[in-house]
Protein backbone atom coordinates (compact mmCIF):
# COMPACT_ATOMS: atom_id res chain seq x y z
CA UNK A 1 0.00 0.00 0.00
CA UNK A 2 2.94 2.36 0.49
CA UNK A 3 3.36 2.72 -3.27
CA UNK A 4 -0.25 3.87 -3.62
CA UNK A 5 -0.04 6.06 -0.50
CA UNK A 6 2.85 7.98 -2.05
CA UNK A 7 0.45 9.19 -4.75
CA UNK A 8 -2.07 10.35 -2.14
CA UNK A 9 0.42 12.18 0.08
CA UNK A 10 -1.20 15.32 1.49
CA UNK A 11 2.04 17.33 1.65
CA UNK A 12 2.85 16.58 -1.98
CA UNK A 13 -0.72 17.45 -2.99
CA UNK A 14 -0.48 20.78 -1.14
CA UNK A 15 2.83 21.50 -2.88
CA UNK A 16 1.37 20.79 -6.31
CA UNK A 17 -1.61 23.05 -5.59
CA UNK A 18 0.70 25.91 -4.54
CA UNK A 19 2.79 25.49 -7.69
CA UNK A 20 -0.36 25.47 -9.83
CA UNK A 21 -1.63 28.68 -8.20
CA UNK A 22 1.75 30.36 -8.76
CA UNK A 23 1.98 29.22 -12.38
CA UNK A 24 -1.50 29.92 -13.75
CA UNK A 25 -1.87 33.46 -15.10
CA UNK A 26 -5.51 32.82 -16.06
CA UNK A 27 -8.18 30.13 -15.78
CA UNK A 28 -7.65 27.32 -18.28
CA UNK A 29 -10.12 24.68 -19.51
CA UNK A 30 -8.91 21.06 -19.44
CA UNK A 31 -10.64 17.79 -20.20
CA UNK A 32 -9.88 14.41 -18.70
CA UNK A 33 -10.81 11.69 -21.15
CA UNK A 34 -10.86 8.59 -18.95
CA UNK A 35 -13.73 7.55 -16.69
CA UNK A 36 -11.28 6.32 -14.06
CA UNK A 37 -9.75 9.78 -13.97
CA UNK A 38 -13.21 11.35 -13.65
CA UNK A 39 -13.99 9.08 -10.72
CA UNK A 40 -10.79 10.07 -8.88
CA UNK A 41 -11.19 13.76 -9.64
CA UNK A 42 -14.71 13.82 -8.20
CA UNK A 43 -13.97 11.45 -5.32
CA UNK A 44 -11.06 13.56 -4.06
CA UNK A 45 -12.64 16.89 -5.02
CA UNK A 46 -9.70 17.85 -7.22
CA UNK A 47 -11.91 19.87 -9.56
CA UNK A 48 -12.98 21.99 -6.59
CA UNK A 49 -9.42 22.40 -5.31
CA UNK A 50 -8.21 23.80 -8.65
CA UNK A 51 -11.40 25.65 -9.61
CA UNK A 52 -9.76 29.10 -9.60
CA UNK A 53 -7.03 28.00 -12.01
CA UNK A 54 -8.72 25.25 -14.04
CA UNK A 55 -12.16 24.28 -15.23
CA UNK A 56 -12.29 20.51 -15.71
CA UNK A 57 -14.57 19.02 -18.35
CA UNK A 58 -15.39 15.30 -18.39
CA UNK A 59 -14.89 13.37 -21.62
CA UNK A 60 -16.37 10.17 -23.11
CA UNK A 61 -14.05 7.84 -21.24
CA UNK A 62 -16.58 5.34 -19.86
CA UNK A 63 -16.95 2.28 -22.15
CA UNK A 64 -20.25 1.26 -20.57
CA UNK A 65 -21.62 4.77 -21.07
CA UNK A 66 -20.85 4.94 -24.80
CA UNK A 67 -22.09 1.45 -25.74
CA UNK A 68 -24.83 2.25 -28.28
CA UNK A 69 -28.46 1.56 -27.57
CA UNK A 70 -28.94 -0.66 -30.61
CA UNK A 71 -26.13 -3.01 -29.51
CA UNK A 72 -27.54 -3.20 -25.99
CA UNK A 73 -30.93 -4.07 -27.48
CA UNK A 74 -29.21 -6.69 -29.65
CA UNK A 75 -27.58 -8.15 -26.54
CA UNK A 76 -31.00 -8.35 -24.87
CA UNK A 77 -32.40 -10.08 -27.96
CA UNK A 78 -29.57 -12.63 -27.95
CA UNK A 79 -29.91 -13.25 -24.22
CA UNK A 80 -33.60 -14.03 -24.71
CA UNK A 81 -32.69 -16.93 -27.02
CA UNK A 82 -32.70 -20.17 -24.97
CA UNK A 83 -29.83 -21.50 -27.09
CA UNK A 84 -27.54 -18.57 -26.19
CA UNK A 85 -25.34 -17.81 -23.19
CA UNK A 86 -24.52 -14.11 -23.21
CA UNK A 87 -21.34 -13.20 -21.31
CA UNK A 88 -21.02 -9.66 -20.00
CA UNK A 89 -19.18 -7.62 -17.42
CA UNK A 90 -21.44 -6.82 -14.49
CA UNK A 91 -21.71 -3.07 -14.94
CA UNK A 92 -23.45 -3.54 -18.30
CA UNK A 93 -26.41 -5.33 -16.73
CA UNK A 94 -28.30 -2.29 -15.41
CA UNK A 95 -27.72 -0.02 -18.41
CA UNK A 96 -31.18 0.87 -19.75
CA UNK A 97 -32.10 -0.42 -23.19
CA UNK A 98 -35.12 0.60 -25.24
CA UNK A 99 -37.54 -1.51 -23.23
CA UNK A 100 -35.52 -3.57 -20.73
CA UNK A 101 -32.02 -4.29 -19.50
CA UNK A 102 -29.85 -7.37 -19.05
CA UNK A 103 -30.40 -7.46 -15.29
CA UNK A 104 -34.17 -7.80 -15.71
CA UNK A 105 -33.72 -10.52 -18.30
CA UNK A 106 -31.28 -12.38 -16.06
CA UNK A 107 -33.76 -12.23 -13.19
CA UNK A 108 -36.38 -13.69 -15.52
CA UNK A 109 -34.13 -16.67 -16.28
CA UNK A 110 -32.27 -15.59 -19.43
CA UNK A 111 -28.90 -17.18 -20.10
CA UNK A 112 -26.66 -14.32 -18.97
CA UNK A 113 -23.34 -14.93 -17.26
CA UNK A 114 -21.33 -12.23 -15.50
CA UNK A 115 -17.65 -12.67 -16.32
CA UNK A 116 -14.43 -11.17 -15.02
CA UNK A 117 -12.30 -11.89 -18.08
CA UNK A 118 -13.10 -12.49 -21.77
CA UNK A 119 -11.34 -15.83 -21.37
CA UNK A 120 -14.19 -16.88 -19.08
CA UNK A 121 -16.44 -16.84 -22.15
CA UNK A 122 -14.06 -19.17 -24.02
CA UNK A 123 -14.14 -21.56 -21.06
CA UNK A 124 -17.95 -21.50 -21.08
CA UNK A 125 -18.01 -22.29 -24.80
CA UNK A 126 -15.89 -25.37 -24.11
CA UNK A 127 -18.02 -26.36 -21.14
CA UNK A 128 -21.36 -25.99 -22.97
CA UNK A 129 -20.73 -27.16 -26.56
CA UNK A 130 -24.46 -27.25 -27.40
CA UNK A 131 -25.01 -23.57 -26.47
CA UNK A 132 -23.95 -20.53 -28.47
CA UNK A 133 -21.73 -18.42 -26.21
CA UNK A 134 -21.63 -14.73 -27.09
CA UNK A 135 -19.09 -12.39 -25.52
CA UNK A 136 -20.49 -8.84 -25.21
CA UNK A 137 -17.13 -7.26 -25.98
CA UNK A 138 -17.13 -3.66 -24.81
CA UNK A 139 -14.31 -1.30 -23.95
CA UNK A 140 -11.57 0.93 -25.24
CA UNK A 141 -8.08 0.02 -26.37
CA UNK A 142 -7.35 -1.14 -22.81
CA UNK A 143 -9.65 -4.19 -23.00
CA UNK A 144 -9.24 -4.86 -26.73
CA UNK A 145 -6.14 -7.10 -26.22
CA UNK A 146 -8.03 -9.37 -23.81
CA UNK A 147 -10.96 -9.58 -26.25
CA UNK A 148 -8.50 -10.31 -29.07
CA UNK A 149 -6.87 -13.06 -27.00
CA UNK A 150 -10.27 -14.67 -26.42
CA UNK A 151 -11.12 -14.59 -30.13
CA UNK A 152 -7.72 -15.96 -31.19
CA UNK A 153 -7.92 -18.71 -28.58
CA UNK A 154 -11.42 -19.71 -29.72
CA UNK A 155 -10.14 -19.84 -33.29
CA UNK A 156 -7.15 -21.94 -32.27
CA UNK A 157 -9.39 -24.38 -30.41
CA UNK A 158 -11.86 -24.49 -33.32
CA UNK A 159 -14.82 -23.47 -31.17
CA UNK A 160 -17.83 -23.14 -33.45
CA UNK A 161 -20.13 -21.98 -30.62
CA UNK A 162 -18.19 -18.83 -29.64
CA UNK A 163 -18.70 -15.32 -31.04
CA UNK A 164 -18.31 -11.66 -30.09
CA UNK A 165 -20.90 -8.91 -30.10
CA UNK A 166 -18.42 -6.07 -30.48
CA UNK A 167 -18.92 -2.63 -29.01
CA UNK A 168 -15.21 -1.82 -28.74
CA UNK A 169 -14.33 1.81 -29.38
CA UNK A 170 -11.20 3.89 -29.95
CA UNK A 171 -10.45 7.07 -28.01
CA UNK A 172 -8.56 9.28 -30.54
CA UNK A 173 -11.44 9.60 -33.06
CA UNK A 174 -13.78 10.63 -30.23
CA UNK A 175 -11.28 13.24 -29.02
CA UNK A 176 -11.00 14.55 -32.58
CA UNK A 177 -14.79 14.79 -32.80
CA UNK A 178 -14.84 16.84 -29.58
CA UNK A 179 -12.08 19.14 -30.84
CA UNK A 180 -13.99 19.60 -34.13
CA UNK A 181 -17.30 20.44 -32.40
CA UNK A 182 -18.49 24.07 -32.65
CA UNK A 183 -18.93 24.30 -28.87
CA UNK A 184 -15.47 22.91 -28.07
CA UNK A 185 -13.72 24.77 -25.22
CA UNK A 186 -10.95 22.26 -24.45
CA UNK A 187 -7.54 23.93 -24.27
CA UNK A 188 -5.55 20.91 -23.02
CA UNK A 189 -6.22 17.21 -22.55
CA UNK A 190 -5.37 14.84 -19.72
CA UNK A 191 -4.67 11.71 -21.79
CA UNK A 192 -5.88 8.24 -20.74
CA UNK A 193 -3.11 6.39 -18.92
CA UNK A 194 -4.39 2.83 -19.25
CA UNK A 195 -5.25 3.23 -22.93
CA UNK A 196 -1.78 4.61 -23.67
CA UNK A 197 -0.14 1.77 -21.75
CA UNK A 198 -1.41 -0.40 -24.62
CA UNK A 199 -1.24 1.87 -27.69
CA UNK A 200 1.50 4.31 -26.68
CA UNK A 201 1.53 8.03 -27.38
CA UNK A 202 1.68 8.14 -31.18
CA UNK A 203 -2.02 8.83 -31.82
CA UNK A 204 -1.99 11.59 -29.21
CA UNK A 205 1.09 13.21 -30.73
CA UNK A 206 -0.81 13.41 -34.01
CA UNK A 207 -3.87 14.88 -32.27
CA UNK A 208 -1.72 17.45 -30.48
CA UNK A 209 -0.02 18.51 -33.72
CA UNK A 210 -3.28 18.64 -35.70
CA UNK A 211 -5.26 20.69 -33.17
CA UNK A 212 -2.37 22.51 -31.46
CA UNK A 213 -3.54 21.25 -28.07
CA UNK A 214 -1.20 20.15 -25.25
CA UNK A 215 -1.82 16.58 -24.08
CA UNK A 216 -0.44 15.15 -20.84
CA UNK A 217 -0.90 11.38 -20.46
CA UNK A 218 -1.81 11.00 -16.82
CA UNK A 219 -2.41 8.38 -14.14
CA UNK A 220 -5.32 8.05 -11.76
CA UNK A 221 -4.23 8.98 -8.25
CA UNK A 222 -4.51 12.55 -6.88
CA UNK A 223 -0.81 13.27 -7.30
CA UNK A 224 -0.89 11.89 -10.86
CA UNK A 225 -3.82 14.06 -11.81
CA UNK A 226 -2.58 17.24 -10.15
CA UNK A 227 0.85 16.81 -11.71
CA UNK A 228 -0.87 16.24 -15.06
CA UNK A 229 -2.80 19.48 -14.58
CA UNK A 230 0.36 21.34 -13.57
CA UNK A 231 2.23 20.08 -16.65
CA UNK A 232 -0.73 20.97 -18.86
CA UNK A 233 -0.85 24.52 -17.52
CA UNK A 234 2.93 24.84 -17.96
CA UNK A 235 2.53 23.94 -21.65
CA UNK A 236 -0.42 26.30 -22.05
CA UNK A 237 1.38 29.20 -20.37
CA UNK A 238 4.29 28.81 -22.79
CA UNK A 239 2.07 28.13 -25.85
CA UNK A 240 3.52 24.68 -26.44
CA UNK A 241 1.36 22.07 -28.17
CA UNK A 242 3.10 18.80 -27.42
CA UNK A 243 2.60 15.48 -25.63
CA UNK A 244 4.02 14.80 -22.19
CA UNK A 245 3.87 11.44 -20.38
CA UNK A 246 3.29 11.93 -16.66
CA UNK A 247 2.29 8.28 -16.11
CA UNK A 248 5.80 6.99 -16.82
CA UNK A 249 5.48 4.03 -14.47
CA UNK A 250 2.95 2.45 -16.87
CA UNK A 251 3.20 4.19 -20.26
CA UNK A 252 5.93 3.97 -22.87
CA UNK A 253 5.87 5.91 -26.12
CA UNK A 254 5.63 2.66 -28.11
CA UNK A 255 2.96 1.13 -25.86
CA UNK A 256 2.75 -2.65 -25.59
CA UNK A 257 3.81 -4.09 -28.97
CA UNK A 258 2.58 -7.62 -28.26
CA UNK A 259 -0.86 -6.43 -27.22
CA UNK A 260 -1.06 -4.17 -30.26
CA UNK A 261 -0.16 -7.06 -32.59
CA UNK A 262 -2.92 -9.22 -31.13
CA UNK A 263 -5.50 -6.47 -31.66
CA UNK A 264 -4.31 -5.78 -35.20
CA UNK A 265 -4.55 -9.47 -36.06
CA UNK A 266 -7.98 -10.08 -34.55
CA UNK A 267 -9.87 -6.88 -35.40
CA UNK A 268 -10.40 -4.28 -38.07
CA UNK A 269 -11.35 -0.64 -37.65
CA UNK A 270 -14.96 0.32 -38.42
CA UNK A 271 -17.39 3.17 -37.93
CA UNK A 272 -19.12 3.04 -34.55
CA UNK A 273 -22.15 4.67 -32.97
CA UNK A 274 -21.43 6.16 -29.54
CA UNK A 275 -24.39 6.32 -27.21
CA UNK A 276 -25.70 9.85 -26.85
CA UNK A 277 -23.17 11.16 -29.39
CA UNK A 278 -23.82 9.46 -32.72
CA UNK A 279 -21.67 7.84 -35.38
CA UNK A 280 -17.95 8.60 -35.23
CA UNK A 281 -16.09 7.35 -38.33
CA UNK A 282 -13.27 4.82 -37.83
CA UNK A 283 -13.84 4.75 -34.06
CA UNK A 284 -14.68 1.07 -33.49
CA UNK A 285 -13.26 -2.43 -33.73
CA UNK A 286 -14.94 -5.58 -35.06
CA UNK A 287 -13.63 -9.05 -35.96
CA UNK A 288 -11.34 -8.96 -38.97
CA UNK A 289 -12.50 -10.69 -42.20
CA UNK A 290 -10.34 -13.72 -41.40
CA UNK A 291 -12.43 -14.20 -38.23
CA UNK A 292 -15.84 -13.24 -39.63
CA UNK A 293 -17.41 -16.45 -38.32
CA UNK A 294 -16.83 -15.12 -34.80
CA UNK A 295 -18.82 -11.93 -35.46
CA UNK A 296 -22.14 -12.32 -33.60
CA UNK A 297 -23.84 -9.67 -35.73
CA UNK A 298 -23.19 -11.80 -38.83
CA UNK A 299 -23.69 -15.20 -37.19
CA UNK A 300 -27.11 -14.31 -35.84
CA UNK A 301 -28.01 -11.86 -38.64
CA UNK A 302 -28.93 -9.32 -36.02
CA UNK A 303 -31.31 -6.54 -36.90
CA UNK A 304 -30.21 -2.95 -36.39
CA UNK A 305 -32.83 -1.91 -33.87
CA UNK A 306 -33.58 1.81 -33.66
CA UNK A 307 -34.59 2.35 -30.06
CA UNK A 308 -35.22 5.78 -28.60
CA UNK A 309 -33.13 7.29 -25.82
CA UNK A 310 -34.93 8.69 -22.80
CA UNK A 311 -35.54 12.34 -23.78
CA UNK A 312 -34.82 13.53 -20.24
CA UNK A 313 -31.24 12.22 -20.39
CA UNK A 314 -28.53 14.66 -21.55
CA UNK A 315 -25.70 12.13 -21.39
CA UNK A 316 -24.52 13.06 -24.87
CA UNK A 317 -23.74 16.57 -23.69
CA UNK A 318 -22.10 15.25 -20.54
CA UNK A 319 -19.92 12.78 -22.47
CA UNK A 320 -18.61 15.56 -24.72
CA UNK A 321 -17.95 18.03 -21.92
CA UNK A 322 -20.71 20.42 -22.99
CA UNK A 323 -22.47 20.08 -19.63
CA UNK A 324 -21.81 18.78 -16.13
CA UNK A 325 -24.04 16.14 -14.49
CA UNK A 326 -25.36 18.71 -12.00
CA UNK A 327 -26.71 20.77 -14.92
CA UNK A 328 -29.15 17.98 -15.82
CA UNK A 329 -32.68 18.59 -14.47
CA UNK A 330 -33.10 14.83 -13.91
CA UNK A 331 -29.86 14.39 -11.91
CA UNK A 332 -30.49 12.85 -8.48
CA UNK A 333 -34.25 12.69 -9.01
CA UNK A 334 -35.70 11.04 -10.96
CA UNK A 335 -32.36 9.73 -12.34
CA UNK A 336 -30.42 7.73 -9.74
CA UNK A 337 -28.11 4.68 -9.88
CA UNK A 338 -31.04 2.55 -8.73
CA UNK A 339 -33.33 3.94 -11.46
CA UNK A 340 -30.99 5.33 -14.15
CA UNK A 341 -32.33 7.19 -17.15
CA UNK A 342 -29.00 6.89 -18.97
CA UNK A 343 -25.78 4.91 -18.96
CA UNK A 344 -23.70 7.67 -17.34
CA UNK A 345 -25.58 7.07 -14.08
CA UNK A 346 -24.89 3.31 -14.09
CA UNK A 347 -21.19 2.58 -14.43
CA UNK A 348 -18.78 3.49 -11.66
CA UNK A 349 -16.78 5.30 -14.36
CA UNK A 350 -19.77 7.36 -15.48
CA UNK A 351 -19.62 11.05 -14.62
CA UNK A 352 -23.22 11.15 -13.34
CA UNK A 353 -22.64 8.17 -11.03
CA UNK A 354 -19.42 9.73 -9.74
CA UNK A 355 -21.20 13.01 -8.94
CA UNK A 356 -24.13 11.19 -7.33
CA UNK A 357 -22.04 8.92 -5.09
CA UNK A 358 -19.93 11.87 -3.98
CA UNK A 359 -23.02 13.92 -3.13
CA UNK A 360 -22.60 16.68 -5.69
CA UNK A 361 -25.73 18.82 -5.84
CA UNK A 362 -27.75 19.91 -8.84
CA UNK A 363 -27.10 23.40 -10.13
CA UNK A 364 -29.64 26.14 -9.49
CA UNK A 365 -30.57 26.21 -13.19
CA UNK A 366 -31.24 22.46 -13.17
CA UNK A 367 -33.41 22.76 -10.08
CA UNK A 368 -35.42 25.56 -11.66
CA UNK A 369 -35.83 23.55 -14.87
CA UNK A 370 -36.96 20.51 -12.92
CA UNK A 371 -39.52 22.50 -10.94
CA UNK A 372 -40.89 24.18 -14.05
CA UNK A 373 -41.40 20.88 -15.83
CA UNK A 374 -38.94 21.59 -18.64
CA UNK A 375 -36.21 19.26 -19.78
CA UNK A 376 -33.06 19.55 -21.82
CA UNK A 377 -32.85 17.91 -25.22
CA UNK A 378 -30.14 15.25 -25.56
CA UNK A 379 -28.71 17.10 -28.58
CA UNK A 380 -29.13 20.75 -27.66
CA UNK A 381 -29.22 22.90 -24.58
CA UNK A 382 -32.61 24.32 -25.44
CA UNK A 383 -35.36 23.50 -22.93
CA UNK A 384 -38.35 21.53 -24.15
CA UNK A 385 -41.84 21.35 -22.71
CA UNK A 386 -42.46 18.07 -20.90
CA UNK A 387 -44.78 16.59 -18.32
CA UNK A 388 -43.69 17.20 -14.77
CA UNK A 389 -41.60 14.25 -13.48
CA UNK A 390 -43.20 11.94 -10.97
CA UNK A 391 -42.73 12.95 -7.36
CA UNK A 392 -39.51 11.52 -5.93
CA UNK A 393 -39.67 8.70 -3.45
CA UNK A 394 -38.93 9.27 0.20
CA UNK A 395 -35.47 7.83 -0.35
CA UNK A 396 -34.81 10.27 -3.23
CA UNK A 397 -36.12 13.24 -1.23
CA UNK A 398 -33.60 12.46 1.50
CA UNK A 399 -30.62 12.85 -0.84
Amino acid sequence: MKYVDDYRDSKLIASLLRRLRDLASRRWTLMEVCGGQTQSIVRYGLDELVSEQIELLHGPGCPVCVTPLHLLDAACELASDPNVLLCSFGDMLRVPGSSSNLAALKSAGAGIRVIYSPLDAVALAERFPTRQVVLFAIGFETTAPANATALLLAHQRKLTNFSLLSSMVLVPPAVAAIFDAPHNRVQALLGPGHVCSVVGSGDYERLSARYQVPIVITGFEPVDLLEGMLRSVALLETAQASVDIQYVRAVKAEGNPEARRAVERAFEVCDRTWRGIGVIPASGLRPAPAFAEFDAEKRFQLRVLQGAENPACISGQILTGAKKPTECPAFGAPCTPEQPLGATMVSQEGACAAYYHNQRKRSHAALVANRSGSRVSPLTSAPETAPRPAAPSSKERSL
